[in-house]
């Protein structure tokens, strides 16, 4: 699977344009991933100087991504007639997600397990509660 992971507010908390803390268990949990077989690739709004500052503080940890704003390492918007600014990928890791970011307990579960986020966090019961609780959004 191909996974497309920000850096800030994602893998560190967002003080952008400096780095901030770690966000528990974000860099074992990539690491872990691509150990998994997955490709990651940093996607974020970082440029120049402050995109190689995050990269190099991912490699300090360990973590080397398979490609960063790219879609594969050497991807050139003049020469390649492919290019797409839209990355394909599998998943995006972002915080920026509707209902926001899961703990990355929770995330790599979810990858691991090919479930929703529901699947995971809900017992079968619960999801079987709501189901049969659940109207149309256009009933009121």
């Amino acid at each position: 699977m191909t996974i497309a992971v920000d850096f800030d507010g994602t893998i560190v908390r967002d003080h952008y344009p400096e780095i901030g803390r770690e966000i528990p268990f974000a860099v074992e949990t990539l690491r872990r991933l691509i150990q998994d077989g997955h490709q990651i690739l940093l996607w974020s709004v970082r440029e120049g100087e402050l995109l190689q500052e995050a990269v190099d503080w991912c490699s300090e940890r360990g973590l080397v991504f398979y490609a960063v704003n790219e879609n594969y390492p050497g991807e050139n918007a003049q020469t390649d007639q492919h290019y797409s600014r839209k990355l394909r990928v599998d998943r995006f890791i972002d915080d920026r997600n509707i209902g926001g970011m899961p703990d990355w307990g929770t995330i790599y579960q979810m990858i691991k397990e090919h479930k929703t986020i529901e699947q995971v966090l809900l017992t079968h019961e619960e999801r079987e509660e709501r189901r049969r609780k659940k109207r149309p959004w256009w009933k009121f």
